[in-house]
């Protein structure tokens, strides 16, 4: 069976999704979606390009058990 991925815009629409769905015996799972800070998925999006790009600094694993 196919899968429907709803996303309600406030909780009025997922009270009565979850309502109709229920008077329908249809199966479903509700979990909150996880979100990220935007500025920490820039900062990991500009070290992922740095990266591929080669801009990296090598360390030496001695140097950092002084």
């Amino acid at each position: 069976m196919k899968i429907i991925l709803i996303k309600p815009e406030n909780r009025e629409q997922l009270k009565a999704t979850k309502a109709v769905l229920k008077l329908l015996n249809v199966s479903f799972v509700s979990r909150e979606e996880e979100r990220y800070d935007p500025a920490f998925v820039k900062k990991i999006e500009i070290s992922r390009k740095q990266a591929k790009e080669g801009k990296v600094t090598a360390v030496d694993f001695k140097n950092l058990c002084m």
